[in-house]
């Protein structure tokens, strides 16, 4: 086996020119690993950040990093410890930095197993996005009846809350650019054109809500307190310290296999949809960047790994 790889890594901070692909060693499997040959890797606003010179808790940046924190792929190899994968098997997983390459080593607990009726794509674009809408759901505690804002509803994000919240009956009100209306539509949202004036044309649609969901910053929150009585019920994964200002929740996603399976579950099922905007080939990293960091656009966007893809 080559003990070189193609991945894009940054060796110092700043824009998007700083991501480069390289030949990099491949990864060292610890006993409960797996080796995955990855298919798809999803890109966002994250990567960006730890790009930019964020670190994210929990973690420790090497350079040359090589960033990306979800993937779909083929289990190349496996560490003698684990138990429910073996090579050949079609999986998709989280890793909190390194995703942006051929093969990825992780702990078999951030697998799992990616139904045949669920595109590389789809499933390379899951994880990061759906896990943190997965976790603002239950921290929201979203049921039947509920009336529930949701700021940046087209996003990646934004895009599986608001197929989770319709789902569990609720009523579904989302902002997003014009173009995104009839997007919104289709996932059984009620759109809302976002930017100044969106609190009058909110409240021509809902008097109050139960609860709301940010999921695009913009002093949005702002907005959200007028129709949610209870700030414990208005949630954002964006603009913190206007959340520590107003009362609000933030939610951090927290990320299982359990919660990812529940997420493939719904796809396998045909009940929850995985957008992806643009696909980019690894060559092509730094404008992928540029894509998330734009802020336009729906669902999600990914980079092509393998030629396979």
């Amino acid at each position: 086996m080559n003990a070189t790889m193609r991945a894009a890594a940054i060796d110092a901070f700043g824009p998007p020119e700083r991501l480069q692909v390289r030949e990099l060693p491949r990864p060292v499997m610890a006993d409960d690993d797996v080796l995955v040959r990855v298919r798809a890797a999803g890109v966002q606003l994250t990567d960006a950040a730890v790009r930019a010179g964020w670190t994210p808790p929990g973690a420790v940046i090497r350079l040359p990093q090589i960033l990306g924190n979800e993937f779909s792929g083929t289990v190349e190899e496996v560490g003698e410890g684990v138990t429910r994968f073996r090579p050949g098997d079609e999986v998709l997983g989280f890793r909190l930095l390194g995703c942006y390459a051929e093969y990825v080593a992780v702990p078999e607990s951030q697998v799992v197993m990616k139904p045949r009726t669920v595109g590389w794509h789809a499933a390379g674009a899951l994880s990061a996005s759906g896990q943190t809408a997965h976790t603002a759901f239950e921290d929201l505690a979203v049921e039947r009846g509920d009336v529930v804002l949701v700021h940046g509803a087209a996003g990646g994000v934004g895009t599986v809350f608001t197929q989770l919240a319709v789902q569990a009956g609720a009523t579904v009100v989302g902002t997003a650019s014009q173009e995104n209306h009839d997007y919104l539509r289709s996932l059984g949202a009620i759109p809302v054109a976002y930017g100044p004036g969106q609190r009058d044309r909110i409240r021509s649609h809902l008097p109050r809500a139960d609860a709301a969901f940010d999921a695009a910053g913009h002093q949005n929150l702002r907005d959200a307190v007028h129709f949610v009585a209870d700030r414990q019920r208005i949630a954002t994964i964006v603009d913190m310290p206007l959340a520590q200002e107003l009362g609000c929740r933030i939610v951090r996603s927290r990320r299982s296999a359990r919660r990812l399976a529940d997420l493939v579950d719904r796809l396998d099922r045909g009940v929850l949809r995985i957008h992806v905007r643009r696909r980019y080939p690894l060559d092509a990293v730094a404008d992928a960047h540029r894509d998330v960091e734009s802020g336009h656009g729906r669902g999600k966007v990914l980079l092509d790994i393998s030629e396979e893809a």
